[in-house]
């Protein structure tokens, strides 16, 4: 028995037959197809080059916008008159909470509130110190310290600018020099 169940025609090929026949222990499937006539598939190819035209116009428009690569600040040089300046604040408790304050607002972010160089976005720098470790600090004087919050270093920490005043940053200097005592 056998039974044709049709045919396919695409445009510009020769139809595609698909016949199946029934024997009596199963089932035989026979398909026949004819790839397309591959003249006249790109006939016009006017619309194919608008695309890759129009395509690359895009992408060089894209690069246009970029804005240049960011050249790394060099890190800033401390003058030697702000790194001999002593911090005139007495590291008391009332210090040592202020500070803490400030830090927790201002620098715990990218140091870890507990000063190990462990913040939520810390981890995305290079070069962030550990306060808790007393060598991390041992060869940094106050007045070091200081002129760093107050001007930032390099393009990674921002810094503190006119935003606090001198005894709210001096405080942050104690604080951050407890870290390598507890």
């Amino acid at each position: 028995m056998s039974l044709n169940i049709g045919s396919l025609s695409l445009a510009g090929s020769r139809p595609a037959i698909f016949s199946c026949t029934f024997l009596g222990c199963g089932v035989s499937l026979d398909v026949s197809t004819v790839l397309p006539n591959r003249k006249g598939v790109l006939k016009n190819k006017t619309p194919l080059i608008l695309l890759l035209l129009l395509f690359l116009a895009f992408a060089l428009w894209a690069q246009k916008d970029q804005p240049p690569a960011k050249t790394p600040t060099p890190e800033s040089k401390i003058p030697p008159a702000e790194a001999a300046k002593v911090n005139p604040v007495k590291p008391t408790a009332e210090s040592l909470a202020k500070g803490k304050k400030m830090y927790g607002i201002d620098c715990a972010m990218c140091h870890g509130n507990s000063g190990d160089g462990k913040g939520d976005i810390g981890g995305d720098f290079k070069n962030i110190p550990d306060f808790t470790n007393p060598d991390a600090l041992k060869n940094r004087t106050d007045g070091e310290l200081f002129y760093v919050t107050r001007n930032g270093k390099g393009s990674d920490m921002p810094p503190e600018d006119n935003r606090a005043k001198n005894d709210d940053i001096w405080n942050m200097v104690n604080y951050i020099r407890s870290f390598a005592k507890k």
